[in-house]
């Protein structure tokens, strides 16, 4: 099923153009959306939800035109932006189930759904206190039980651990994962940072200048490297088992605990089984090695 299309969406802000003839089809599931500052990646958000308007080009979100159908959309989607859309002076309660009024919820209803919400994002405990009162994690907390508290089908989250220290970022990262993986809600994770990306998502749009350079999932997009392998052995010298294999023809780097081993042409990993026998050394693991997402980031965005 599809979670949302572009076709030829252009967006300018005076001589700066944002969204170039976009052209893009996204699966449902938890997707993230990766480029440097500047590549389109909020305006693309904004121009889904109907926030702004676009120069030329059709889409829909949600089987949705999101040019034509804003109210309905934005009753189906769930969105915590980068920006901090709070309220000093109002309890966190009152702000969520305010977010619920918001698109179309009863205020009694909202209420209930705000108590339940904050308990989710472990603001149980604050939802009292004043949102003035709130570090920059629980403000972050506040903003996705904002935005989920109406079970919208899709979570939008725009740079969701910005200014976090580790513990509440791996907070965040962990609702994220369990709202996209385990409680049906299809996700579009925007973020700078790889790490947050890959610990979340399935699938990624990399984004450069206004247009896609490239998508599809991250499994299928982290290639083997052919004749490249990562190996460990038993013994705690991994360096040892590293130089024999140079002297056989491989080119070898030591890690911290294991081997990078690049196995020369025309031969195959049986290669390290052989020396493993003759050595006497017991293998660990031997597996190929794959492109990390970073690589295919900036091997997406150094395309010209």
């Amino acid at each position: 099923m599809t979670l949302f299309r572009f076709e030829e969406v252009t967006k300018t802000y005076g001589p700066v153009t944002a969204l170039n003839n976009l052209t893009l089809q996204v699966p449902e599931g938890a997707v993230g959306l990766l480029g440097p500052n500047g590549s389109g990646k909020t305006t693309m958000i904004r121009a889904l939800l109907g926030l702004i308007p676009v120069d030329k080009g059709s889409g829909e979100i949600l089987g949705m035109d999101f040019q034509r159908r804003q109210l309905d959309i934005r009753r189906m989607v769930g969105f915590a932006p980068e920006d901090e859309t709070l309220f000093p002076s109002v309890v966190g309660v009152e702000f969520v189930a305010y977010a619920g009024e918001l698109v179309g919820m009863s205020s009694k209803d909202a209420l209930q759904r705000a108590h339940e919400t904050l308990d989710y994002v472990g603001l149980g405990e604050a939802r009292y206190r004043k949102v003035d009162s709130y570090s920059t994690g629980m403000k972050q907390r506040l903003k996705l039980a904002s935005s989920i508290v109406h079970d919208p089908k899709l979570l939008i989250l725009d740079e969701p651990t910005n200014g976090m220290d580790p513990a509440g970022r791996d907070d965040v990262l962990e609702l994220a994962r369990d709202l996209s993986h385990n409680k049906g809600m299809s996700l579009l994770f925007s973020s700078h940072l790889l790490p947050d990306v890959e610990a979340v998502c399935d699938y990624v749009v990399v984004m450069g200048a206004g247009r896609v350079l490239t998508q599809g999932s991250i499994k299928e997009l982290k290639q083997e490297h052919r004749g490249r392998f990562e190996v460990r052995v038993k013994s705690p010298d991994q360096s040892h088992f590293g130089r024999r294999l140079a002297a056989m023809g491989c080119q070898t780097e030591v890690r911290e605990d294991s081997l990078l081993v690049e196995i020369p042409p025309g031969r195959s990993s049986s290669l390290v089984w052989e020396l493993a026998a003759a050595e006497r050394e017991q293998i660990r693991y031997l597996r190929p090695q794959r492109s990390t997402l970073e690589e295919v980031f900036l091997k997406a965005v150094e395309q010209p």
